[in-house]
């Protein structure tokens, strides 16, 4: 394929997430340099003022301007041509997000985002999968804090329980462990464009309530359950736990990196993922709080009060409130016949989760797939199945996680 204008293309740079992706690429990578890159929107105005609040002086003349509007198709196959990948953080995706993907997947243009809507993408990818496949187009979703942490970090514990003892962990389990930072406007948005799609048809309830929703065609189910829904004491972390609001995206996503690698875990891997709590009051009362949350939110009355009080897409924290988040997640990998030999890992993140964190995860994510030499072909990919080792180095270099084994 011959070269083409820009190397990425960030599209949506107008909105709050957006913005933070262009300020992390313009401090870690420059304007015009190695990577060359443009931001992308509908309004020339506004992607301008995302150059004068983003860029120092001295760049803002140099990142080029592409417009385009995602009602417009030939607007976004004429984007989509211009440039080796398109990094899209516009949602909600179920309800934007198909007319860019159908694009890069005709055009051969890689792609990631920000999702972790697992209607949307249970359906985007049987769709666009052979087109992906035939013009080379490497479309990897869930580029952020889900799923990133989950796929790379029980891809990381795999890598090292195989090197250690020559055999991958039967079981993962992750479990959520200190954090602080609110969840996203534009995850809450997604939330409730499913639950309203939900309502109306039935067969997307279980579609989301499938653990192999995300599995690829013609493959068989594996033996993992329902996602937790109340409280659970778990043995080998010694703590109460309750369910984790995204491992009903994240389980799916680690479970598709399993098949999607040809199995290197086995056809019988299992996987789940949990919070950990001080104590088992704790749990029942985040278990209540999840559970009522969700509830409200499926319910149009409630949906309608809690869109004014909960934060709006293009809304989000302060520089200082994202400074001062963090998260752990521990994954603890059962060894298939030695329980002396099960294996504990930590991934870190230095900012907020749902923020400054999933800006550079997804930045990362972008410039990964436009500079990195990476060895799987055009279709639909996972984070850890798509760029592996590549991605968990840039993320560790310049991104702010850590992967760390504990025992």
């Amino acid at each position: 394929m011959a070269r083409r204008e820009f190397d990425l293309i960030i599209w949506g740079a107008t909105g709050f997430t957006g913005q933070l992706v262009v300020e992390y690429l313009a401090q870690n990578y420059g304007v015009g340099g190695d990577l060359n890159w443009a931001i992308g929107g509908r309004n020339q105005d506004k992607l301008e003022q995302v150059r004068t609040d983003c860029l120092a002086p001295d760049q803002r003349e140099q990142l080029p301007l592409v417009i385009a509007d995602s009602a417009d198709q030939q607007s976004l196959d004429d984007m989509v041509a211009r440039s080796s990948v398109v990094c899209s953080t516009v949602g909600p995706y179920a309800k934007y997000g198909t007319p860019l993907v159908a694009a890069c997947a005709g055009a051969g243009t890689d792609y990631c985002d920000l999702t972790g809507e697992v209607q949307w993408m249970a359906k985007v990818i049987p769709t666009y999968q052979e087109r992906a496949r035939e013009s080379g187009a490497r479309i990897v979703h869930t580029c952020g804090f889900d799923s990133i942490p989950s796929d790379l970090g029980t891809w990381f514990l795999q890598q090292q329980m195989l090197a250690r003892h020559g055999v991958p962990a039967m079981r993962v389990k992750a479990r959520v462990g200190r954090n602080r930072g609110a969840a996203s406007g534009g995850t809450i948005a997604s939330m409730m464009h499913l639950m309203e799609q939900a309502r109306k048809d039935p067969s997307i309830r279980k579609l989301v309530a499938d653990p192999y929703a995300l599995y690829p065609e013609g493959i068989a189910p594996g033996e993992d359950g329902p996602d937790q829904t109340g409280v659970r004491f778990d043995p080998d972390f010694h703590q109460w736990t309750s369910p984790f609001i995204m491992g009903v995206v994240n389980t799916r996503v680690v479970r598709r990196s399993n098949a999607l690698l040809g199995f290197p875990w086995g056809e019988d891997f299992r996987y789940d993922e949990a919070v950990l709590n001080r104590s088992k009051w704790q749990a029942k009362q985040i278990a209540l709080a999840t559970g009522a949350g969700m509830a409200a939110l499926a319910i149009g009355p409630t949906r309608m009060l809690a869109k004014r009080f909960l934060p709006a897409p293009g809304e989000g924290p302060s520089r200082k409130q994202r400074e001062a988040g963090f998260y752990e997640i521990f994954f603890y990998g059962v060894h298939p016949t030695s329980r002396d030999d099960d294996m504990l890992v930590k991934v870190t993140g230095d900012m907020d989760p749902g923020y400054g964190s999933t800006s550079k995860m997804l930045g990362e994510a972008a410039v990964c797939l436009a500079l990195d030499d990476l060895p799987v072909e055009g279709g639909f990919w996972t984070p850890a199945s798509a760029m592996g080792q590549a991605l968990l180095e840039r993320l560790t270099t310049s991104a702010g996680l850590g992967f760390e084994i504990v025992k």
